[in-house]
C-alpha cells in the first residue's frame, strides 16, 4: 500500500496497462480480462487485476498530465515491481495522412518538459519505447487489420494550447500527434530498467478539427487495448 495505490502486496502485476481515465480502466478490464478485481480505489483512480489468456494484467488509471502519471508509474515500479507498462490513451492528431480511429505506437516523445527534468539539468535528455513492445505492437496491429504509424510524439502538459508556433514546428518536423503523460512514462522506465510503450488512439484532429463522437470512443479505443495486450506477451 502506497500513499496514492490501495492495492496489498501481491495484488498487482508485472504488466500494467495505463489508460488516464480510471473510468476507461474499468471498462478495459471488464471487457479484456478474465475475473477482474478491483484492487485501488484511492482518490477515485480504478486499478484492476485479472488475466488475459491465463497472463496475469493490471489495468490502472494514472490520470491527466506527466505529473499525475509520474505518481502512479513511480508507486507501481517501486512498491509493486511493475516491469512492463503500457500506456493506452487518445490523442490528437498532427499529420494529414493520421486519421481519427488510427493507432499510433510512440517511438520516442518529445515534450517541453516533464517531472524528470529537472534531473537532467542542461541535457535534452530522448526517452524512447522499449523496442520489443514497439515491434511487437506494430505486427499486432497490423494482423488484426488497423490503421498504424510508428514515430515520434508529442507529451504536453497543456491540454489548452495557445502555442501554434509550436505546433507547426512539431508538425514541420513531423511529430505525428499529441498527448499528455508518454515522455515522462518513457523517462521512468529508462531510469528503472522496465519496459514501456504508449499504444494511442487518435481521437481528434488538430488539422481538420475532426472528432470522434464520445459513443464511439470506446469501440475505437478497443483495437488499441488489444494491440497493447499482444504486445505485452508476445
Amino acid at each position: 500500500m502506497t500513499f496514492h495505490i490501495g492495492a496489498k502486496p501481491g495484488e498487482i502485476a508485472e504488466t500494467v496497462l495505463l489508460p488516464g481515465d480510471p473510468y476507461r480502466a474499468r471498462w478495459a478490464a471488464q471487457k479484456y480480462l478474465e475475473n477482474p478485481v478491483l484492487v485501488n480505489e484511492v482518490r477515485g483512480m480504478l486499478g484492476y487485476t485479472g488475466t488475459w489468456r491465463g497472463h496475469r494484467v493490471t489495468i490502472h488509471g494514472s490520470g491527466m498530465g506527466m505529473p499525475s502519471l509520474s505518481i502512479y508509474a513511480n508507486e507501481l515500479i517501486r512498491d509493486y515491481g511493475a516491469q512492463t507498462l503500457i500506456r493506452i490513451g487518445s490523442a490528437g492528431a498532427m499529420q494529414p495522412h493520421v486519421k481519427v480511429r488510427d493507432v499510433v505506437l510512440a517511438q520516442a516523445a518529445s515534450t517541453l518538459g516533464s517531472p524528470s527534468q529537472a534531473m537532467f539539468r542542461e541535457l535534452h535528455f530522448a526517452p524512447v519505447a522499449d523496442f520489443g513492445l514497439l515491434t511487437a505492437a506494430h505486427k499486432a496491429a497490423q494482423s488484426i487489420g488497423v490503421p498504424v504509424h510508428v514515430g515520434g510524439i508529442y507529451s504536453s502538459d497543456t491540454f489548452y494550447d495557445e502555442r501554434p508556433d509550436l505546433n507547426e514546428q512539431l508538425q514541420r518536423h513531423g511529430c505525428l500527434c499529441v498527448e499528455m503523460e508518454a515522455a515522462e512514462l518513457y523517462h521512468l522506465a529508462a531510469r528503472h530498467g522496465r519496459r514501456a510503450l504508449a499504444v494511442l488512439t487518435i481521437s481528434d484532429h488538430l488539422l481538420t478539427q475532426e472528432a470522434l463522437p464520445a459513443d464511439q470512443r470506446e469501440t475505437s479505443f478497443g483495437a488499441m487495448v488489444e494491440v497493447a495486450l499482444e504486445a505485452a506477451f508476445s
